[in-house]
């Protein structure tokens, strides 16, 4: 392995995010080769033994995966409800946490990674990374929505940030909308169309950034394509080995 920045190579370790990985720096509970580390420093993870309070940390492979995430499942490690987890569908989990949190009952494509600093960039606004959903919409007239979505849609007092907006109708008096967004705030789509005046009836994301869903069916994951996890560290300007 080249060398990488201590605070990517924590990240990549699953031990923190960059952010909290520099502020374990800072504190002094990060050594390299028994030394006190400093921010900034590179570091080798295959050769030198790095240390966070005392305990070593050991560099997993990396590892990328495309989920599709089922109705009812919830995104998170554990559910007090009892409910199943994505990550119950994994039979290896370790290292592993999901890029952009989809709600229980959004289906749909949902990344996996070892990678916590791309994890970190590509769910950051400063990156515009294009999240694609498909919605099942009622509550107005398709061609009255056709018209809502090329205004300007505010939730919590900011405009929702969509790059692209196609509406088709359904069956039963509903609409379909296709919708590429540049951000991930929280249930964003659904407020977007609660904000129009809709009701959302089902809800999937398609893809995120260059990773499509395709033909993967609920509940099945499989490893992302070198071509794949090439183009992810593109758009947020890593190298998936250094910096």
């Amino acid at each position: 392995m080249t060398e990488m920045r201590l605070q990517r190579a924590l990240a990549r370790a699953g031990v923190a995010s960059r952010r909290a990985a520099e502020e374990l720096i800072e504190q002094g509970k990060v050594r390299v080769d028994g030394a006190v580390a400093t921010i900034g420093m590179k570091v080798d993870p295959d050769r030198q033994r790095i240390t966070v309070s005392g305990r070593q940390v050991k560099q997993r492979p990396r590892r990328w995966l495309a989920f599709h995430k089922p109705m009812g499942v919830v995104t998170t490690a554990s559910d007090e409800e009892g409910r199943r987890t994505v990550f119950d569908f994994i039979p290896d989990t370790a290292g592993l946490t999901y890029v952009g949190r989809l709600d229980v009952n959004t289906t749909g494509l949902l990344l996996l990674t070892t990678d916590g600093e791309a994890v970190h960039r590509l769910t950051h606004p400063r990156y515009r990374i294009d999240r694609r959903y498909t919605a099942l919409v009622h509550g107005r007239p398709t061609a009255e929505i056709a018209a809502a979505v090329r205004e300007k849609v505010v939730v919590d007092g900011r405009p929702v940030a969509t790059s692209e907006v196609r509406v088709r109708p359904g069956s039963e008096g509903r609409s379909i909308l296709d919708v590429t967004l540049t951000e991930g705030r929280n249930r964003i789509v659904r407020r977007w169309a609660e904000a129009m005046g809709l009701r959302v009836d089902r809800l999937a994301r398609l893809s995120y950034g260059p990773v499509r869903l395709g033909d993967l069916a609920p509940g099945r994951y499989r490893p992302l394509t070198p071509r794949e996890e090439a183009a992810l560290y593109k758009a947020v300007r890593l190298t998936p080995e250094a910096e």
